[in-house]
C-alpha cells in the first residue's frame, strides 16, 4: 500500500510543479518544468528524501533507493499524465494502429465531458 501512496503522491506533486498555473510565475520557461517524465524523476527523489519524515511510506533512505524511486515515479507519473488530462480520460479510438481522423482533440474532449 506503501508504494501506491508513493505513486499518487509523486504524480501530484509532478501535477503541481509542472502544469499548476499558481507556480506559473517562480517556474523557469525551460521545457524541462513542462516534462512530466523529468519532473517526475526529481518529484521521486524529493520524496525518498522525505521519507523518513511521513508515514505514508517507509523506505530505506539510499543512492540506490532514490534513484530506482526516482524511475518509477517520473514513469508512473508520464503514464498518468498521458492517461489523464484537464478533460478527463484521454480516450482514443484506434483502427487498426491508427487513430481515427474524424475523433479530434475537440470532439474527444466534447465526448468525455458528456
Amino acid at each position: 500500500m506503501s508504494l501506491l501512496y508513493f505513486v499518487l503522491c509523486s504524480y501530484g506533486l509532478t501535477q503541481l510543479i509542472a502544469f499548476a498555473q499558481i507556480f506559473n510565475v517562480i517556474r523557469p520557461s525551460h521545457h524541462f518544468f513542462h516534462c512530466p517524465m523529468c519532473v517526475g524523476f526529481w518529484a521521486g527523489v524529493f520524496l525518498m528524501i522525505l521519507n523518513p519524515h511521513t508515514e505514508l511510506f517507509i523506505f530505506e533512505v539510499s543512492f540506490v533507493n532514490a534513484f530506482l524511486l526516482g524511475c518509477l515515479s517520473s514513469a508512473t507519473s508520464y503514464a498518468l499524465c498521458m492517461i489523464i488530462s484537464d478533460g478527463g480520460i484521454q480516450v482514443e479510438q484506434r483502427a487498426r494502429g491508427h487513430v481515427d481522423p474524424k475523433m479530434d482533440v475537440k470532439t474527444r474532449n466534447k465526448l468525455l465531458q458528456g
